[in-house]
């Protein structure tokens, strides 16, 4: 049997790769003798040749894996896997080629479109699923998916607002839904739990908030070379643009809203209970608070909901919406 796996989504192809030998050793090898993974960018065509042929007649069924085969540089290994494969007639061994390749610009390759069209005269048994990226509405529903089979709900809302934080990273976005479910199960101790915008902002990477509270502080003080250099680090380290301009934003109004509190000459418990903030978020708010005038909160303020229309019309990326802002404060 022959599968192919690829496409750019190699998140997804990956668990799918990761599903298949599970269930081989599973239902077939579970002292997993007859499974092996062969790293096609560096293989030679021998290599492979013996790991696909046909077992003997009392082996054991094999599972034989070829991960980027298409990354291989020898100039006719791709035409001799080709034409083997075209002449092995058994089923009996599973053959899989997992790649990262996206399929465009591949039309004149054979060995890729042997792969990937089944053509009606196809007698061997053989499985193709290609894995493109996932727009935001399908990632929105990929995570619903993921949050429901462990027993959990999410609205679209709050799944919206991870795709917010963590663009396309599926990775990612899978690792702090584990931490995040991990963290709701162990609280509520029942099925059916809610995962909550707080929740996400609470669990996700613990120092996110504590990044924003120094980006602001940056800004207010005029220190271009601190705040970029601590927006580039949220931006490698995973979280959308989009993102960080809109917390900054949210930082900014909820600074704004504490500072007149306490203009206002409101205590700490007060403000938490009118404002309805946490206690540490209202703690750490107020010494920044003491950094920023009213009238300096308004103008930044004013100035984000400018540039966050210039993002979102496309004329400036993130990066240099926050450039403008720090020098027009």
């Amino acid at each position: 049997m022959l599968i192919f796996l690829y496409g750019e989504d190699s998140f997804r192809s990956r668990n799918k790769l990761n599903e298949l030998k599970e269930k081989f050793l599973r239902e077939i090898d579970p002292q997993g003798n007859s499974l092996s993974t062969i790293d096609g960018s560096m293989a030679n065509f021998s290599q492979i040749n013996e790991s696909i042929s046909p077992s003997s007649l009392f082996a054991s069924k094999r599972m034989v894996v070829i991960e980027n085969i298409f990354a291989n540089s020898k100039k006719t290994i791709l035409d001799e896997i080709l034409n083997y494969l075209k002449i092995l007639k058994s089923d009996e061994n599973i053959v899989i080629f997992w790649d990262e390749i996206s399929g465009e610009k591949m039309s004149k390759n054979k060995l890729f479109n042997f792969l990937s069209k089944k053509g009606e005269k196809e007698k061997r048994q053989k499985f193709v699923q290609k894995f493109s990226n996932l727009s935001n509405p399908q990632i929105v529903d990929w995570i619903k998916k993921q949050v429901e089979q462990e027993n959990v709900n999410i609205t679209n809302a709050v799944a919206a607002e991870m795709v917010a934080m963590f663009g396309a990273n599926l990775r990612q976005i899978s690792n702090e839904l584990k931490k995040i479910i991990n963290f709701k199960k162990g609280n509520s101790g029942e099925q059916g739990a809610a995962i909550q915008k707080e929740d996400i902002l609470l669990m996700s990477r613990g120092n996110f908030n504590e990044n924003i509270f120094a980006l602001t502080d940056a800004i207010s003080q005029k220190n271009k070379a601190l705040a970029l250099s601590l927006f580039e680090q949220e931006l490698e380290g995973g979280t959308a643009d989009t993102y960080l301009v809109h917390m900054i934003t949210r930082q900014i109004k909820i600074l704004l809203q504490i500072k007149e509190a306490l203009e206002q000459g409101l205590t700490p418990r007060k403000i938490i209970n009118k404002l309805k903030f946490h206690p540490f978020v209202v703690q750490k708010t107020s010494v920044q608070a003491k950094n920023f005038t009213l009238a300096k909160l308004k103008n930044i303020l004013s100035l984000l909901v400018y540039i966050d229309q210039k993002i979102k019309t496309g004329k400036v990326d993130a990066k240099t919406g926050l450039e403008l802002l720090i020098v027009k404060i």
